[in-house]
């Protein structure tokens, strides 16, 4: 590994000081052009002894300039517009530090009655061939692209929807690189100001309506939609039409929250997913916000392994925490992550641990030898009906472990204890639910005591994370069904992980302490209807195709989940989809102490009765499930 880290160093020094060379001839090939076009090239004597006199200072006073824009850093194989500005900001300083130089010395004979033109000149020429060297590379390059594109690269002809800023990032990513397996004929945009044009030499060929016609007149293999912030229905109205043009491989572009480098590149695009189709909704962020509350810091997530865990870890790195330590159980959900991590954000600010929040010793090991400033505490158990049949466990990891982690970071003195919570909590009817209502509880009363600031967040169900009803029904459907919906009238919050888990950082980077925010998680979804949309996905019939079976609500289900109580109320914040919960504390400190003393030993040897009923002590809108759990557990 230290030859391969010496043989790149060194190859890099040659190739600056190759550029070096290259950059001193053009700086004295410019400034003899100047002379030789000023006098109409025939250079009197004089001039021509002055050319040699000021080429030294030309030189020395230019190269300094280039080096300090970072010319020799840039790989001038992708050569863009903050590269060309940047060369010709070089130009100018250098240009006009000569001209300073030569004014302060015009008094000496030798450089004394020199030309103003040729100045100017010597610049445009600077400026030209400076430019030209480092363009060179990426216009051969380009030429080769067209050349393999037009004799075909054994790329899929792809058409591309959307001409905007997103479409031509993709289409420049596909035309540079050498195997992404695609190769684009067109464009399709909506805008009729855009029909016609050409962008990196793919034509714009009309709007999306007339996309099954250009499918098959242009032999398409492939559609790549290049919208980020197009709407659900958009995007299938989009996926109906390359589907009616006979095309089955349909990519798109994932929202630019769910690109976490800020750039798009071909390797970002996915096939299209279920939830492109029924949750895409672009929501505004303030990033100065939240990166001025994550840059530079050491960030803990718990339960960092599960869908929301995972993307806190995402948007952590991405907005440029310093360290990040991703604490699960899972060493396997670990592992995974860590892979992906590195992948998206080479370095090593990314470290995994494995351990259990219900283990104090662990836990406090942890706190005390790393002293993350920044917690997010999303390990929890969260199936309902498992947790019904399971009662202690909940109790254990959602409220003690919730507990244990919180004292832990408060004895470490962290900056900020951000709690995931969920809309369950709100009148409860399943130990999940009341769980986490007293893991809000105990985070707030802590919060009281303490320099940390201690935050809950509240939200509803996520598209597509592990356990949802999404996966469940796509593999219901794949194995031909039925597809099994609890209640014809259930329905719920659905909000895609990028969307929620940003929301949870703009609230955590408002919070004062001691508040739960609550997210606008959007209108609520029937789950019927959610059901027969992803049965169309699949290009089938609800009820002909695939059947739709009621089994009847589970153990501590509701048919609507409350984002508040009828008694809280919430108070806007600054940002629209963000609110804060008037929360009437009804507790002492000292009562919850003692229930969850009481809960504490229910869970060793009280039984689910003691369990919930202790809970209802804590949580008086707590309206457990009667009956036996376990024989409605599936």
């Amino acid at each position: 590994m230290r030859i391969i880290t010496v043989v790149s160093g060194g190859r890099g020094i040659w190739r600056k000081l190759a550029f070096l060379f290259a950059d001193v001839v053009v700086l004295a090939l410019s400034l003899y052009l100047a002379f030789l076009l000023r006098f109409d090239a025939h250079i009197p004597s004089r001039f021509l002894t002055m050319f040699f006199l000021t080429l030294p200072l030309a030189l020395a006073l230019k190269i300094p300039f280039l080096v300090l824009f970072r010319m020799y850093r840039f790989s001038w194989a992708y050569v863009g517009m903050e590269e060309l500005y940047n060369t010709g900001l070089a130009c100018a300083g250098g240009s006009l530090a000569f001209a300073a130089m030569l004014f302060l010395l015009r008094h000496w004979p030798a450089v004394s009655g020199m030309p103003r033109s040729v100045l100017g000149i010597d610049f445009a020429f600077t400026l030209i061939g400076l430019g030209g060297i480092r363009l060179s590379k990426r216009a051969v390059r380009h030429a080769f692209t067209r050349t393999r594109g037009s004799q075909g690269n054994g790329g899929r002809r792809a058409l591309i929807v959307g001409a905007g800023e997103a479409g031509e990032q993709l289409v420049r990513g596909i035309l540079r690189e050498k195997k992404t397996g695609f190769w684009p004929v067109g464009f399709v945009d909506d805008d009729p100001v855009k029909k016609g044009l050409l962008i990196h030499g793919v034509p714009v060929l009309g709007p999306k309506e007339q996309l099954p016609d250009l499918i098959r007149t242009k032999q398409v293999e492939a559609v790549i939609i290049a919208m980020p912030s197009a709407p659900s229905r958009t995007i299938r109205t989009t996926v109906d039409l390359a589907r009616k043009g006979g095309v089955q491989e349909i990519k798109i572009i994932p929202f630019f929250s769910e690109l976490y480098t800020g750039e798009i590149k071909v390797s970002e695009i996915r096939e299209v997913q279920p939830e492109d189709l029924l949750g895409r909704e672009q929501i505004s962020i303030d990033t100065q916000a939240i990166e001025h509350f994550l840059r530079s810091k050491t960030v803990l997530i718990t339960g960092a392994a599960g869908s929301i865990g995972s993307e806190l870890c995402r948007q952590a790195l991405r907005f440029g925490s310093a360290q990040l330590f991703a604490l699960d159980i899972d060493e396997t959900g670990l592992f995974n992550l860590e892979q992906e991590l590195r992948r998206r954000f080479p370095g090593d600010k990314a470290q995994i641990l494995v351990g259990d929040v219900r283990d104090r010793e662990r836990i406090a090991a942890i706190f005390q030898r790393y002293r993350p400033q920044v917690v997010f505490h999303a390990a929890a158990y969260k199936h309902v009906p498992i947790m019904e049949a399971f009662p202690e466990e909940a109790v254990k990891t959602n409220v003690f472990g919730t507990q244990i982690t919180i004292e832990e970071a408060c004895r470490a003195e962290t900056e900020s204890f951000v709690l995931i919570s969920t809309d369950k909590a709100v009148n409860p009817t399943s130990i999940y639910g009341a769980t986490k209502r007293a893991g809000e509880m105990i985070a707030l009363d802590k919060g009281k005591s303490t320099t940390t600031r201690c935050i809950a967040v509240r939200f509803g169900n996520v598209l597509g994370s592990r356990g949802s009803v999404l996966p469940l029904f796509m593999e219901q459907i794949r194995r031909g069904g039925p597809v099994t919906v609890t209640h014809p009238q259930m329905r719920r919050y659905f909000m895609i992980t990028a969307e929620a888990v940003l929301l949870v950082l703009q609230a955590a980077a408002m919070g004062q302490g001691g508040e739960v925010f609550v997210l606008d998680m959007g209108q609520p979804v029937k789950i019927l209807e959610l059901a027969k949309e992803l049965i169309r996905f699949q290009g089938l019939e609800p009820d002909r195709d695939i059947p739709i079976v009621f089994t009847g609500t589970r153990p501590g289900e509701k048919l609507y989940e409350e984002l508040l109580t009828a008694e809280e109320g919430t108070d806007a914040t600054s940002h629209q989809r963000v609110f804060v919960a008037r929360i009437k504390t009804t507790s002492e400190q000292r009562q919850v102490e003692l229930a969850l003393e009481r809960l504490h030993h229910a869970t060793i040897d009280g039984g689910r009765k003691m369990i919930i009923s202790t809970l209802q002590t804590l949580i008086p809108t707590y309206r457990p499930f009667e009956g036996d759990p376990s024989k409605q557990l599936e």
